[in-house]
């Protein structure tokens, strides 16, 4: 038992404990303040964060100051500082915060209002959906879900999607003339009945401008009880009405378009083009492959051609109306481009071209070269060959060259017209060059300029190249010697039409046409590749040995590598577009989904990792068609982007992808605002419950 003097000792000495403890909370509590004024952000953001461990109610003063700072990483921890509160007087601060510039502040001040429990800050949370990129956006969500919301996706789709309408319907009573057109596009984008019913007087606006976009927007609603309606504004004479026509019965799918997209296409006017193109997209039908084959015939050069290539990925068209115009034309340059358009689907009208590679007219014998280049029968190989030397010969009398002989090394030396006597300029070029031989890297250099040493015109050796074209597609004899030549030309046009004959030519053929693409023309890089690539395999291993070392644009390249189809080989390369994520990264993206390449899986969801990629929505549907279940949570947090493109990708790539866990997200794009979305978060939901899909419920 203690004495009464030991147990007034202990009691004293507890005293002492605890005024040395309170005056140490003291003291550092002032020092954490004074720490608030410090200059280094960190040390303000620590001493928030510290503070509000404290929890001292006084200290609400101090973190509202806070969140005012300049430095975004005091802010969000004054946001989390300011929710710990749960003072209902802060509502309106982390509301504002929630509309910070920085991201991870928004996303912090979601979850800090989610922490006070009321009617007004769940107000902010559900307001700010439809205002915020991704990533706030999934913040918000999973702050509503945090205070318990049912239906937490849901309800903000659905209050983004009341948004939406009511601006677009406000925009299209009072805005101006601009807003009033996008609101009728993005009204008819939403696909409501209320919305078709709007649109529909507008498309008699006595605005021009507005009644077209009230036309896309119509086209967009996808309601096809107004085909009729759209049809007989092609009959109108204002181009950009008739083109939005042309481009909503596209978007409608409806058949019964068709005899009046064709008087359209026909006409050979500014609207041709897109009634063309209207009625390629338009469902295989036996209706539509009789007016694609009528257009190959009758249409303009250039729709006549997108008509004809169109018919023959399908198969080819019926020979007898070409031949029937070959045999009664003296000039029938429509049959020999419908010819030209099938390719080899025509081969048997191969012999009816001869007799008009020797026209006397420029127009025909340019399209009986063309025919006789994509139907690549070798019989048309010695006729043509006769009519290349002749254009050979005409050329070599035009040409004038009036400067023999250049350096070798000019076109590497000269990058400017002033190069050779600039010196340090010189110098420069050499240690770029230099860097990039070290980097593995490959340069393009540029050329002896065309105007000192070519005196001829491009329309006098239009013939020539299309001669240099056609001797290659049909292997005529000795093409090889010839086109390699050819491909040295000073005129781009010759060099791009040897390069593309020369892919034909086998292994030695596309060896010489692979220096084409690294040619300083543009075009001739873009045609060397389309022709290398249409070869498959064989043609396409310097297109992908030179992807990784090409210093620069290689858009060209992969967009012709999408053009033809690639194979697997192709991976390695693809993959390495993607993670450098230019803008050759979507094609990539897009030729990876469509080989189902699995090592590719990876190196897309890096890519999505980063918040700028501009080919997200290619890289999601890539994943989607490769169909690896460890993407799906990954593609399923961009079911909250802001973009509806993006959004209706993830929809679609979750049908293969997604599972149970994943659903009450893709339930909650029922209610978005764009049909689009809707549409596939339906078909999505269809696969993932195992129930049948919207298509076969019709």
């Amino acid at each position: 038992m203690l004495s009464p003097l030991t147990g007034r000792r202990r009691a004293r000495t507890v005293v002492v404990l605890i005024g040395a403890a309170v005056a140490g909370c003291g003291g550092s509590h002032d020092k954490l303040i004074a720490d608030l004024q410090g200059p280094r952000p960190e040390q303000r953001a620590l001493a928030v964060q510290k503070l509000a461990a404290l929890g001292n109610p006084d200290d609400l003063a101090l973190f509202t100051k806070a969140a005012k700072d300049l430095a975004p990483i005091v802010r969000a921890e004054a946001a989390d500082a300011l929710g710990k509160s749960q003072d209902l007087r802060v509502v309106d601060l982390l509301g504002e915060l929630l509309q910070d510039p920085d991201e991870q502040v928004q996303a912090r001040a979601a979850m800090a209002l989610a922490q006070i429990k009321s009617d007004k800050s769940k107000a902010y949370l559900t307001s700010q959906y439809a205002r915020r990129s991704r990533p706030t956006r999934l913040a918000i969500v999973q702050a509503l879900k945090a205070s318990n919301v049912p239906g937490a996706m849901a309800q903000v789709v659905t209050a983004e999607a009341q948004s939406l309408w009511e601006r677009n319907m406000r925009a299209l009573s009072e805005g101006a003339l601009p807003e009033r057109v996008t609101a009728a596009e993005e009204l008819g984008k939403s696909g409501r009945a209320e919305a078709v019913n709007r649109l529909i007087p507008i498309m008699r606006d006595s605005q021009v401008i507005l009644a077209a976009g009230a036309v896309r927007g119509l086209g967009f609603a996808g309601d096809r009880r107004i085909v009729g309606e759209v049809a007989l504004l092609l009959t109108e004479n204002f181009p950009s009405l008739r083109e939005a026509s042309c481009e909503a019965l596209g978007r409608l799918q409806d058949p019964s378009a068709i005899p009046t997209l064709m008087a359209v296409a026909v006409e050979k006017s500014a609207a041709s083009p897109h009634a063309t193109a209207a009625i390629i997209s338009l469902p295989r039908l036996p209706e539509t492959a009789k007016a694609l084959c009528e257009l190959a015939l009758t249409a303009d050069p250039d729709d006549a051609l997108a008509a004809g290539n169109e018919m023959r990925r399908r198969g080819g068209c019926p020979l007898d109306p070409i031949l029937d115009q070959l045999a009664k034309q003296k000039e029938p340059v429509g049959a020999l481009t419908a010819l030209e358009s099938l390719g080899p689907t025509a081969k048997a009208a191969a012999p009816k071209i001869v007799p008009f590679l020797t026209s006397s007219s420029a127009a025909v014998r340019w399209a009986a070269l063309s025919a006789a280049a994509a139907l690549e029968d070798p019989s048309l190989g010695a006729p043509v060959l006769k009519v290349c030397e002749q254009e050979s010969k005409a050329v070599d009398a035009l040409r004038a060259k009036w400067v023999t002989s250049l350096p070798a090394d000019w076109g590497k030396d000269q990058a400017t017209a002033e190069g050779r006597r600039d010196e340090l300029l010189h110098r420069v070029t050499a240690a770029a060059d230099a860097r990039a031989t070290q980097d593995g890297r490959t340069v393009v250099h540029p050329r002896t300029p065309r105007e000192l040493v070519d005196d001829a015109t491009p329309d006098q050796l239009r013939l020539y190249a299309r001669c240099m074209r056609a001797l290659g597609r049909l292997r005529a004899e000795g093409a090889l010697d010839l086109l390699t030549r050819a491909a040295d030309d000073e005129n781009p046009r010759v060099r791009a039409s040897a390069v593309e004959g020369l892919a034909s030519l086998g292994p030695k053929g596309i060896a010489a046409a692979a220096a084409g693409l690294l040619d300083p023309d543009r075009d001739v890089q873009a045609r060397a590749a389309e022709a290398l690539a249409a070869q498959g395999a064989d043609g396409q291993a310097p297109i992908l040995a030179l992807l990784p070392k090409l210093a620069g644009d290689k858009v060209r390249l992969v967009e012709a590598l999408r053009a033809s189809g690639t194979t697997p080989a192709a991976v390695p390369a693809l993959v390495a577009l993607v993670n450098e994520g230019g803008p050759e990264a979507a094609v990539a993206a897009t030729l990876l989904g469509e080989l189902k390449a699995k090592g590719a899986v990876p190196p897309l969801l890096r890519y999505l990792a980063d918040p700028s990629a501009i080919g997200r929505r290619e890289a999601i549907l890539a994943l989607g068609q490769i169909g690896e279940p460890t993407a799906a949570d990954e593609v399923a947090k961009d079911l909250s982007h802001d973009s509806p493109e993006v959004r209706a990708a993830a929809a679609e790539a979750m049908a293969t992808l997604g599972s149970a866990r994943h659903q009450e997200a893709v339930d909650a794009l029922k209610g978005d605002y764009y049909r689009r979305v809707r549409e596939s978060a339906e078909k999505a939901l269809a696969r993932i419950s195992g129930g049948p899909t919207p298509e076969a419920q019709k």
